[in-house]
């Protein structure tokens, strides 16, 4: 009797594993390697510049238990499939399987989903290939020049400006699109305009509208108050009358299923999230999820992608739900949209894997966070092939003597696609247009109204995540795997801030860009570093060579590194405090934000004379519900945030829930919201109110030691107005009021934050 074959198919997560496990049964060990298990070292450069360029790999700390396993699991299998993720960094992950187990050529079977459902892990199983070494070179050739420059670059800036910092060549040149964004604010003139708009209605019969001034009758711009005037003037006295009337329809088409960068953008639009978390979400969804009734499914596919491709099953799938769910006209054909010309178009675009897994049967199966991003994924993938929305387009021109006022207005016919989705913008909304009366040409008119208003042009906006994200797809920048983790470093690294959702420059990145724009023009050059991207897709291609595109850089980069430590021999670039408008209550010199190995505090610019330090606080909206005080955010020791009276341990109310700008309705009292990322419920608080919500209703998952914790976080709450010499920030919350007023779970404050 013959042996049965034995099948080991590493992936690198256990929830992947387990999905994956399902679809296969029996016959097949699935087992999950966790990521990378080897990678150059962290203590040293781990490139051999003598020997061209050759790298060292050593097995990962900490992943020894699970190298130890695979490797006894693939000695004892007869095939080993290598199902890691299907771009450079799973194809790069399979190949350091492959020599770190010592799996031999004829046991290598490489696998990739591109939706981890059972026909297509099925069907790839068995259509395996070998590994793709033009992917692995690609991935070592970023790997390697990424190391060049964070271990080379980063000592200089240690020498030159502060310890602790570090250098990335992608990274950087996102952190100088921030800078210059933030100079263009500097530098911007604000420009006077003027509006001029007139109320007019219908002589003897119903009807009024409001008209714009186009021209006289050409376009003309109003650029001073005096200008204005002098229209107003020229036309006292004169008759109004409709000149011209023009109806037609306006159709908008959908928007393309999603590729990374424009789900990133979504989600921070529509759903508040930042693309890292985003990206993390996806990656559950991409995986599996346990659905009731179904076992674990993979509900999308892959999601690093930037294609806009979609497969003629889908297509068909998504056809037949359009038409039965909303009717044949809501289906207009098959829409193909075009991927650009710099993609790799290796994947699909991102949808659901099986379009009949709608959002709301599943919703009870996913967390908030999965269904919200889950619904977005869907909605965007059955809208793109449905039907135009179709609009009624009325505009009116109107005349007093030879100037010119238009008014428009649209108004929807045919919903189209709308029915299900529309997509966010990341500008002002459009002004809201009213309906226009039923009028003809030569109907005279009268002016019931002007309304003259003066503006001035608006600085370009500060970037935000989502806009970031989509200057660096059209700069060509980064690629769809590395969007998330480039803004994530530059926020962590304090090189650029959140505020308000905009990013904005710290000193510190300021200062850095500077040292870069001065000494590193290549590795900050937006087009340079867009075109090693372009070579980087080439080595991916077979036209390449990987090393000689590290020689090309390395010679060059030398040269710019020796010149930078020669001429900043003797130099140390000091980094500007950040002032603000709070006051030290010793000394009345205006704090500076400082940051210290615990996070960043506020500090009296007059040290050593004056060591007066306070923690960053955030006023938010609302009153204290026991004294009617303010509303801080602060952060405990351990980085949780919480909200507490402004009155500190006089008060000595402090929650974990979220005060919000609304009251309530029956005691007036300011209403709170469960803390968490997204649109959440506001509840009354006020024990005494017949609409108090008690704290097991409000969402929080039921969690051991509720009292221990609320206490470590009532320790961390009242900080003294001032501090004694040489007291860090840190130091100054160990003085916090013991007292409490609410209590809540670890777990809870860890979804606060």
């Amino acid at each position: 009797m013959s042996k049965q074959q034995t099948n080991l198919v590493i992936v690198e997560s256990p929830s992947k594993a387990k999905t994956i496990g399902k679809y296969l049964g029996t016959g097949y060990e699935v087992k999950a390697c966790m990521g990378h298990l080897r990678d150059l070292p962290k203590s040293t450069m781990g490139v051999d510049f003598e020997n061209n360029f050759e790298p060292h790999y050593i097995p990962m700390k900490g992943k020894e238990t699970v190298i130890t396993d695979l490797k006894k699991a693939a000695k004892d299998s007869d095939r080993v499939y290598l199902a890691t993720d299907p771009d450079r960094e799973g194809e790069a992950i399979s190949w350091h399987l492959k020599e770190l187990l010592g799996i031999p050529d004829d046991k290598t079977f490489r696998v990739t989903f591109n939706e981890i459902t059972k026909n297509v892990v099925v069907k790839s199983i068995q259509e395996p290939r070998g590994i793709d070494y033009d992917l692995v070179d690609a991935q070592q050739a970023r790997r390697i020049l990424d190391r060049i420059v964070g271990y080379q670059l980063s000592p200089l800036l240690w020498k030159k400006v502060r310890r602790g910092l570090s250098a990335g060549r992608v990274q950087s040149v996102a952190t100088r699109l921030v800078v210059d964004r933030e100079n263009e604010i500097r530098a911007f003139q604000p420009q006077e305009y003027w509006s001029l708009d007139v109320g007019l209605e219908r002589i003897g019969r119903l009807g009024s509208f409001t008209a714009h001034f186009y021209g006289d009758p050409k376009k003309r711009e109003l650029n001073s108050e005096a200008e204005v005037a002098e229209i107003l003037s020229a036309m006292e006295g004169l008759t109004w009358s409709v000149t011209s009337v023009k109806r037609g329809e306006k159709k908008r088409s959908p928007a393309p299923p999603f590729i990374t960068s424009t789900l990133q953008q979504e989600a921070s639009r529509k759903l508040n999230m930042t693309p890292k978390r985003t990206m993390a979400i996806a990656q559950q969804l991409y995986e599996g999820v346990e659905v009731s009734g179904e076992g674990t499914l993979g509900l999308i596919t892959y999601m690093r992608t930037d294609s806009t491709r979609l497969s003629e099953d889908a297509l068909g799938a998504v056809r037949d739900f359009i038409r039965q769910r909303h009717g044949a006209e809501f289906y207009a054909g098959e829409r193909v949209y075009k991927t650009k010309n710099a993609a790799q178009d290796a994947h699909e675009a991102i949808r659901p894997s099986n379009v009949l897994l709608t959002p709301e049967r599943i919703k009870n199966d996913l967390s908030q966070d999965q269904f919200k991003l889950y619904k977005l994924i869907w909605d965007r993938f059955v809208a793109c092939q449905m039907a135009n929305a179709v609009y009624d387009v009325t505009g009116i021109e109107v005349a007093c003597g030879n100037h010119i006022f238009r008014a428009n207005h649209q108004s929807l016919r045919f919903a189209g696609f709308t029915a299900v989705y529309e997509e966010g913008k990341d500008d002002e909304a459009e002004e809201k247009q009213s309906p226009l009366p039923d009028l003809q040409e030569g109907e005279p008119l009268e002016r019931t109204e002007t309304v003259q208003e003066q503006h001035f042009t608006k600085p370009p906006a500060r970037y935000t995540e989502a806009t970031l994200v989509r200057a660096m797809e059209e700069k060509g920048v980064g690629r769809p795997s590395t969007y998330a983790a480039i803004i994530s470093t530059i926020e962590d690294r304090e090189y650029v801030l959140k505020k308000d959702k905009r990013l904005t420059p710290t000193p510190l990145g300021e200062v850095v860009n500077g040292l870069m724009m001065d000494r590193f023009q290549d590795i900050v050059d937006v087009e340079f570093t867009a075109g090693m991207e372009e070579r980087l897709d080439q080595v991916e291609e077979g036209k390449l060579p990987w090393k000689q595109v590290l020689s090309d850089f390395y010679d060059g980069f030398q040269k710019e590194l020796s010149s930078a430590e020669e001429a900043l021999k003797d130099v140390r670039l000091k980094v500007p405090d950040e002032e603000t408008d709070e006051v030290c209550e010793l000394c009345g010199k205006k704090m500076v934000i400082k940051a210290g190995r615990f996070g960043r505090f506020l500090a009296c610019p007059g040290y050593p004379d004056c060591k007066n330090t306070k923690p960053i606080v955030e006023h938010m909206p609302g009153r204290c519900p026991k004294c009617g005080g303010g509303m801080l955010k602060r952060k405990s020791k351990k980085g949780y945030a919480y909200y507490a009276c402004e009155g500190g341990a006089a008060c000595g109310f402090m929650s974990w829930d979220v005060p919000t700008e609304f009251d309530c309705p029956e005691c007036g009292q300011t209403m709170f919201k469960k803390s968490g990322k997204g649109h959440m419920k506001p509840f009354c608080i006020n024990e005494a109110c017949s609409n108090f919500l008690p704290e097991e209703k409000r969402g929080y998952r039921k969690t051991a030691k509720k009292e221990e914790d609320a206490s470590a976080g009532a320790e961390d709450e009242k900080t003294p107005k001032t501090k004694s010499a040489g007291k860090t920030a840190k130091t100054a919350s160990k003085t916090a009021s013991k007292s409490k007023t609410k209590t809540m779970s670890k777990k809870q404050a860890e979804e606060s934050t």
